[in-house]
């Protein structure tokens, strides 16, 4: 395996590009009783319509992608998670809008976790009754979700920004849109994207890395698996003016619950470049809207916010936007409020001091979070499929300047570019 050392933080990283195209990652972490792994697919519910290399399209039903992970852990001998279990380890999956995970941890028995993590999930098993059964399951999610109203005020503000992107479309789909998935649909996308070549291992913990390197290899070396399929992704282009400016709701809360978006103009890019204006627009909203900054402590003294408030950054390829907001007794008041003072912010600038608050902050919070493996698990293999990868991270954020904030703070608060989701109280407040 290669070696990749990053300096700064004390890590080595080791990598090996597996015959079937499998990209294996480990990084062990000497002292830490915890070893978690992660088996990811770059495969999300906005890959619904696509290209193969044989030049056929194929469009499959909205929620398919988060529906496959749901069936992934049904075997014909039984339930994978009792599997686990026996092996003292803590299993999970989810499903985002760009990628499918399939994770466990432990203490103990890595070897046997690890296996198990890899059979079943290049082991599919689907049957017309199971995915009919599943399909009352999933239906169930659906309907708490539609009740839900933090995740209602979040798709409702993609909703308002996006007018063609599936970034706007629920993960799980429609009960309508579920009920069109099939076995053969299912297997058709299993085969499409699930392939070795478009997956990567990722493993972080406690362990020595030959022997784990050496069972991987040799697990992969067991299995057969066609060429790696050429996918092109087909997305809708999409126009830079948001969708709708507003989008209202009512359902049962105490509070109004507000996020305001604002949708980026500049999208395509990869790797660094995207790495960097993700921090750069993370900073720069730790300045303007963080628990410590003026404005975030003139709204509360003023009672248009409370502990909820919060803000932050989504950065993808094909789609990026800043998202704040939280809880409110006035959401009029706090969208007039906040672009005024984003407005005076425009024509001002921002302080030096308040630049460096900001990323002394943001390089401690980060340093801090790789002493958790979940956290370093799950994010690289979110920025390896964008490109880059984790350890990146740290001198981007060193190099970015208080010009390159105040220049991103002119190119993304846009007024034209913002949309704002609500949802009000179901009932009268006396």
């Amino acid at each position: 395996m290669d070696t990749i050392s990053f300096e700064q933080v004390n890590e080595t990283l080791y990598h090996e590009t597996l015959p079937n195209g499998l990209q294996v990652y480990l990084l062990p972490k000497a002292g830490f009783a915890k070893t978690y792994a992660v088996f990811t697919t770059r495969y999300g519910s906005i890959d619904s319509h696509f290209r193969l290399k044989t030049g056929e399209v194929i469009h499959v039903p909205d929620g398919i992608a988060h529906f496959l992970e749901h069936k992934m852990f049904e075997k014909e001998r039984g339930d994978v998670f009792q599997d686990f279990s026996k092996y003292g380890a803590s299993a999970n999956a989810f499903t985002s809008f760009n990628r499918t995970a399939y994770l466990f941890s432990c203490t103990s028995h890595l070897e046997e976790n690890l296996s198990l993590l890899l059979d079943f999930v290049q082991e599919p098993y689907f049957t017309d009754q199971s995915v009919e059964k599943e399909k009352g399951i999933i239906g169930q999610e659906i309907t708490m979700y539609d009740d839900n109203p933090d995740w209602k005020v979040y798709m409702n503000l993609l909703k308002a920004m996006y007018r063609e992107h599936p970034v706007k479309i629920e993960i799980a789909g429609t009960i309508d849109s579920i009920a069109e998935i099939t076995k053969e649909t299912l297997y058709q996308c299993y085969e499409t994207f699930y392939h070795p070549g478009n997956m990567v291992l990722f493993v972080v913990g406690s362990f020595d890395p030959e022997p784990i390197g050496k069972l991987i290899r040799e697990n992969q070396q067991k299995k057969q698996f066609g060429p790696v399929p050429q996918i092109e992704r087909i997305y809708p282009e999409e126009p830079k003016p948001v969708a709708k400016p507003l989008i209202e709701e009512k359902l049962a809360v105490g509070l109004a619950k507000i996020l305001i978006g604002f949708k980026e103009t500049q999208t395509g890019l990869q790797g660094e470049a995207l790495l960097k204006q993700e921090y750069t627009s993370k900073l720069l909203l730790d300045i303007l809207f963080g628990s410590s900054s003026a404005l975030y402590q003139k709204l509360y003294d003023q009672g248009l916010i409370t502990e909820t408030f919060d803000s932050d950054y989504s950065a993808e390829s094909d789609y990026s936007y800043s998202i704040l907001g939280g809880d409110t007794p006035d959401p009029e008041k706090l969208v007039e409020t906040i672009k005024t003072e984003l407005t005076q912010y425009l024509q001002a600038g921002i302080s030096e001091e308040d630049f460096e608050r900001s990323k002394r902050r943001r390089i401690g919070l980060f340093l801090r979070s790789l002493n958790s493996v979940e956290f370093i698990a799950n994010q690289f293999t979110s920025y390896r499929f964008n490109g880059t990868d984790l350890f990146a991270v740290l001198p981007v954020l060193e190099s970015i300047t208080r010009a390159d904030v105040e220049q991103r703070m002119k190119e993304h608060f846009r007024f034209e570019q913002m949309a704002v989701s609500i949802v009000r109280s179901a009932t009268p407040q006396e």
